[in-house]
This record gives structure tokens, C-alpha cells and sequence, in this order.
């Protein structure tokens, strides 16, 4: 089974992802883990790896190749990006959302990081919009279309354990003999 985890910065996808993969004894990708080692790797920040993103599309690119590559040749796999859901596509067998409200997510990278609060939401309303912005240019996706999604978690409602234990349910009790269908993924430019 194919499970990807999406969602914004501080929503909780690596916490679920890893719990997840953990539980169910599968292997977790990471897409942010790649992401933010291929700007430590060149020594940027993560907002200035983003800019410089905007300028160089070919590192988005690669990194969504990776991830669409690994979904088309893995089972029994989590993989966990802002795009997994729309870059597994047909290939999951379950896609979550995860999201909480801005100011809950600030706070939680603003805790995870150690940086001050206001400088935190800065940069998280400014990294969403450039990568609202280029994922809409290079592949024609709207990533505040939840529609592909099989189940949406807002992670300020429930703990971390909470959260798990509502997304493990649903990937336990999915069987592919009783899928009557999951939401295509269309109009996207697979462009790498």
C-alpha cells in the first residue's frame, strides 16, 4: 500500500509520516528531508533555497521526478511531501492532508526551530506563496485544491497520537477489492 502525506509547513506531516511508516512497518520518504538537505547541502537557508527555487526551477523539478519515480517503483511506503498526493497520484492508495491553522503551525516551527514567532510567520506566509505560485506554474496545480485527497486531518484539533491513530484506522480498514474509486488526479503537467 501507497499512503502519502501533504500538507503545509508545521502541519505535522513528518510527526504522522514517521508514526505511520512505523506502525505499519513500511518505509518513509521524506520529500522536506530531501529538500532541506539539498539546501544545507549548498549552504542556504530554507527560505533562500526557496527563492533561489524560484529562479532555478530545475530543483523543484528534480525533486518532484524523485518523488514520482518512487511512487511509480515502492509499496508498502509513506511518502511525505507538500506535493506527494499529487506527484504518487494514481499510484496512492490513500492521500491525507494534513493542515492547521497558521498561527498553530507558526508556532510549532517557531518551536522546532528556535526562531522568534513574527519571524516565522513571516516566512511561512512568504515560503507558501512562492510555492503556491511555482507549483501552479510548472505542473497547473492548485495546491489549495483538496479534492484528490481521501481524508483531511486538521492536526490542531487532535494530539500527535490522536492524529495517527485516526489515519492508521483508515489505512487499516482500506482494501483495494472494495475501492470503488478514488479521485483522479487531472490536468497535471508531469514536466521534469
Amino acid at each position: 500500500m501507497l499512503i502519502t502525506v501533504s500538507g503545509p509547513a508545521g502541519s505535522g506531516k513528518s510527526t504522522l509520516a514517521a508514526g505511520l511508516a512505523d506502525a505499519l512497518g513500511y518505509e518513509h520518504v521524506s520529500g522536506g528531508d530531501i529538500f532541506r538537505a539539498l539546501a544545507d547541502d549548498r549552504g542556504y537557508s530554507l527560505v533562500e533555497f526557496n527563492e533561489l527555487a524560484e529562479e532555478d526551477d530545475q530543483i523543484d523539478r528534480d525533486l518532484d521526478r524523485r518523488l514520482r519515480e518512487t511512487a511509480r517503483e515502492s509499496t508498502d511506503l509513506v511518502l511525505e511531501s507538500r506535493l506527494a498526493g499529487w506527484m504518487a497520484a494514481e499510484y496512492a492508495d490513500l492521500r491525507v492532508w494534513l493542515d492547521a491553522p497558521l498561527d498553530v503551525r507558526a508556532d510549532r516551527i517557531a518551536d522546532r526551530e528556535d526562531k522568534p514567532l513574527d519571524e516565522v510567520l513571516e516566512e511561512t506566509r512568504a515560503r507558501a506563496a512562492s510555492e503556491a505560485q511555482r507549483y501552479r506554474e510548472y505542473y497547473g496545480i492548485d495546491i489549495e485544491d483538496r479534492s484528490i485527497y481521501d481524508l483531511t486531518v486538521n492536526t490542531a484539533r487532535w494530539d500527535a497520537d490522536a492524529c495517527l491513530s485516526l489515519v492508521l484506522s483508515a489505512a487499516e480498514s482500506y482494501s483495494s477489492d472494495r475501492d470503488e474509486g478514488k479521485y483522479p488526479v487531472e490536468g497535471v503537467r508531469y514536466e521534469f
